[in-house]
């Protein structure tokens, strides 16, 4: 596939992109509630199964983007390694996802800027954050990238803190209105038994969605082959100290029996060492955090959008490039995508809306497994017969479908699945018989 795209992405640039899409406001605060759900023991292995399965997928992830430095990323894996009917159902998949993220980061950031002027509207604050980042995403790839480094980086910087003050609270060096859990009754409680763990795990999973960014970033990477490896190793053992690292602090120090009444563990935290200011901080933490996730979003769904037209002959218009490398009409598009799906919310939250998060929640998924079969099938192509390299695909794979698997048996998460399932099969389904009808014409992917 021609690949126009300016290659202005260097490993920082790549690295925060990833940080960018995973730390979502999530971390900052929803994490008092996975406490409460599986105890501190229960979190904890949640936690460090989920970077295992991350791992694992980043491998398999490294070794497809070194081959196929491409925008279109693991849609592009899917299509040559799969089928290009399983590639259009996993970008369109991804594409929906990443647009529905969007519109739900713009409307929360303006709701959050209300904290500081109650009477600014939230629709004109929204205005101002789709205004920001529509900016960042027509520049340039240097410009995005370096836009997306430092939102980024206030992330990581506050996390870093966080873990560092939770630390110096535990060793007495500070003092502080909490008292650190250290009785193993406490510690080793499970509230819910092994199925709130199993729970848990599949939350934590999608937590840990974000990373597969590096490989649609590829294509727009100086020199891909020597830096998307370096990026890949840096990101994986960097989140998962930083995720792992928060949970620990946490566990130690929130009771779980609070843990689920806390606004945030972060504010929480911070009051106890009599931090000045601690909700507006974290109110400005998470608005830059939304900002940084509305922002990496609209960079996936754009190259997806973008690779789609491309590689598939959707949309024609999307394929258009400016003067600087970047995707114009497909930036636009997903934009105006994310404002229907918001739209949706309002006027039909139990219908068009709730179907679409379902999907979405299933997407990741389905990107996961994508990547992992397309790795296998990479390493048959190519002629590996070690028993030995298929170990990680293949494992990775599996806790994948487990996941898929056992959402059915979470009601509040059985809906991604029964909805999510019947979606990409009916993408398939189309995709399948229009190129049975029209023949290789319809889709153009250079093998």
């Amino acid at each position: 596939m021609a690949n126009e795209f300016r290659r202005g992405l260097e490993q920082r640039h790549v690295m925060m992109l990833s940080f960018g899409g995973v730390i979502g406001t999530g971390l900052f605060l929803s994490t008092g509630y996975t406490l409460q759900q599986a105890g501190p023991i229960g979190t904890v292995v949640s936690y460090i199964v989920g970077a295992l399965l991350v791992y694992m997928i980043m491998k398999c992830l490294g070794a497809l983007a070194v081959k196929h430095p491409d925008v279109g990323g693991f849609h592009t894996y899917a299509n040559i390694y799969i089928h290009p009917s399983v590639g259009h159902v996993v970008a369109w998949s991804y594409w929906l996802c990443w647009t529905i993220a969007i519109g739900s980061e713009i409307t929360a950031g303006g709701i959050l800027f209300q904290k500081w002027l109650p009477n600014f509207p939230v629709w004109l604050f929204s205005l101002i954050f789709i205004a920001i980042i529509i900016a960042i995403n027509l520049t340039s790839s240097r410009i995005y990238g370096e836009a997306e480094f430092w939102l980024s980086l206030v992330k990581v910087l506050a996390i870093v803190a966080f873990i560092l003050i939770g630390l110096l609270i535990l060793f007495n060096v500070i003092p502080s209105s909490l008292k650190p859990v250290t009785a193993s009754t406490q510690l080793f409680d499970v509230p819910n038994g092994l199925f709130g763990i199993f729970i848990t795990m599949l939350a934590v999973n999608y937590a840990f969605s974000g990373t597969e960014l590096i490989a649609i970033a590829a294509g727009e990477t100086k020199n891909p082959e020597s830096v998307i490896p370096k990026a890949i190793r840096a990101t994986i053992w960097r989140l998962v100290l930083l995720f792992i690292g928060t949970i620990v602090i946490m566990v130690l120090l929130l009771p779980t029996d609070k843990a689920n009444l806390l606004e945030s563990p972060f504010v929480s935290i911070l009051d106890s060492v009599g931090v000045p200011y601690a909700g507006d901080i974290m109110n400005f933490i998470i608005l830059t955090a939304l900002l940084s996730a509305a922002n990496s979003g609209l960079y996936a769904a754009s190259r997806m959008l973008w690779s789609l037209s491309e590689q598939d002959n959707i949309l024609p218009v999307a394929k258009k490039l400016s003067s600087k490398g970047m995707p114009v009409n497909a930036t636009l598009i997903s934009l105006a995508g994310a404002l229907l799906s918001l739209l949706s919310s309002v006027i039909a939250p139990t219908m068009v809306y709730l179907v679409l998060v379902s999907v979405a929640g299933f997407a990741v998924v389905v990107v996961w497994m994508s990547i992992c079969l397309s790795r296998i099938n990479q390493l048959k192509a190519e002629g590996v017969r070690k028993r030995s390299a298929y170990i990680l695909p293949v494992t990775a794979f599996t806790l994948c479908l487990v996941s898929c698997i056992g959402v059915l048996f979470d009601p509040n998460q059985r809906l991604a699945t029964l909805i999510g399932l019947p979606f990409c099969l009916i993408v398939w389904l189309i995709h399948y018989t229009l190129t049975q009808k029209k023949g290789d014409g319809i889709h153009e992917t250079a093998r």
